[in-house]
């Protein structure tokens, strides 16, 4: 377990960018198994990536917020609900709160941009983990990269 401190903001730049993406190769393809050629997509150019990163520069974890036409295919067409996605915590730095920073900072973003809602599509086994944040699960189980998914939201 790490004791360093650490910070989550906005990937603003190229570098902080590609550390979202190491985080995310690192958990969904590795880790999990997610194929690499569905793991990036068209939404991450548009997308607004959040960062944890230690403060001697070592990437934490990453999250991105879909909103506008982006998001419109996950919130079932509703212009003021984001779309929380891509929530990855590398496996050295889990149980440090950063995954609940970084839904936080994610949040934080929705309300700049005027939304009044985030959705996301949360692994099953992570369902208690946005319940304790506040999230709601609706709807039917589904299975998304062959991994079982419920569709939750918090109302902001």
């Amino acid at each position: 377990m790490s004791t360093h401190a650490y910070v989550v903001r906005v990937a603003e730049d190229p570098a902080d960018r590609e550390a979202c993406f190491t985080v995310r190769k690192e958990v969904f393809v590795g880790e999990q198994g997610v194929p690499e050629d569905i793991e990036y997509d068209a939404y991450d150019a548009v997308a607004v990536h959040v960062l944890a990163v230690r403060e001697d520069g070592v990437p934490l974890g990453t999250g991105r917020l879909l909103y506008g036409a982006a998001a419109a295919g996950k919130t079932g067409g509703d212009m003021t609900v984001g779309s929380l996605g891509r929530l990855a915590v590398t496996q050295a730095s889990r149980g440090l709160g950063v995954g609940a920073a970084l839904v936080r900072a994610v949040e934080d973003a929705a309300r700049a941009r005027g939304l009044v809602a985030v959705d996301l599509h949360a692994q099953t086994h992570a369902l208690g983990f946005y319940e304790r944040l506040g999230y709601v699960a609706y709807g039917p189980e589904f299975p998304d990269a062959g991994i079982p998914h419920r569709a939750m939201r918090r109302v902001l």
